[in-house]
């Protein structure tokens, strides 16, 4: 874990936003969301093809491949979606929550329990580096996750489209 620069920091040092950052940045899920678009999308791929496991057993009990192929890929292809949009929406509340830790001047934290919480207000230079990090590091990543809600959501007015041409 990265130590805080401030020495006189009261909040533990696993619930300082930074650190909070880094540990998310390493974890497997939020480390591929860091990613080139390349491996991004290949990890996308994986989490929609594992999830046809469960998507196509359930499309074909509705419509048989041998009768209706392509309402069985369609209706395939839109239930392994549901795996992929529950991975986009962990990932983009993890990336949310720890942007908001980050940008906000005051950190909220525990000392030993959920019933003594306490307010730490940054110091100037604490604020700058952590609103840096938002803008340069977490933006882009939030942004790489809106397009990609946004592009499920093309291909689902497109697969609901050819749907009603079949």
């Amino acid at each position: 874990m990265i130590r805080s620069s401030v020495s006189n920091c009261p909040v533990p040092a696993e619930q300082q936003p930074l650190n909070e950052y880094e540990e998310l940045k390493t974890s497997w899920l939020f480390r591929d969301s860091t990613s080139d678009w390349r491996e991004y999308i290949t990890k996308m791929a994986w989490i929609w093809g594992l999830s046809w496991l469960v998507a196509g057993p359930v499309a074909s009990a509705s419509f048989p491949p041998h009768k209706y192929l392509g309402h069985f890929l369609l209706s395939g292809a839109a239930g392994a979606t549901v795996g992929v949009v529950l991975a986009l929406v962990r990932l983009y509340l993890g990336w949310f929550y720890v942007s908001d830790r980050l940008y906000n001047s005051t950190v909220f934290y525990e000392e030993s329990g959920w019933y003594d919480g306490q307010i730490w207000t940054k110091p100037q230079e604490v604020l700058t580096r952590d609103r840096l990090i938002v803008t340069y590091e977490i933006k882009p990543i939030l942004q790489r996750l809106k397009f990609t809600f946004a592009g499920l959501a093309g291909m689902f007015v497109i697969g609901t489209i050819v749907w009603h041409l079949l």
